[in-house]
């Protein structure tokens, strides 16, 4: 078993945050993209493409509840982690 904090198994709850989101559970949405950061910090760092795609997911999925800020914020992170890479 690879268990909860797997690379592969992350990359399923971010997902499973895609999907939750498409069908406009937000909240849920949130809980797998924030589970999904937390375990691509974890594993592989802030400025990883997969740590940074999640983020990237998380501003879109603020800009649609209408969380400006929280959205610029994540945005701009993920801004600054592409143009190092």
């Amino acid at each position: 078993a690879w268990g909860a904090e797997h690379t592969s198994t992350l990359d399923t709850v971010n997902n499973l945050g895609l999907l939750y989101s498409d069908q406009g559970k937000i909240a849920e949405a949130e809980a797998m993209y924030m589970r999904a950061l937390k375990g691509y910090e974890k594993a592989w760092g802030t400025e990883h493409t997969s740590t940074l795609g999640t983020v990237n997911n998380l501003a879109v999925l603020y800009s649609h509840q209408g969380k400006i800020a929280e959205a610029e914020a994540m945005y701009m992170r993920a801004l600054k982690g592409k143009e190092k890479a």
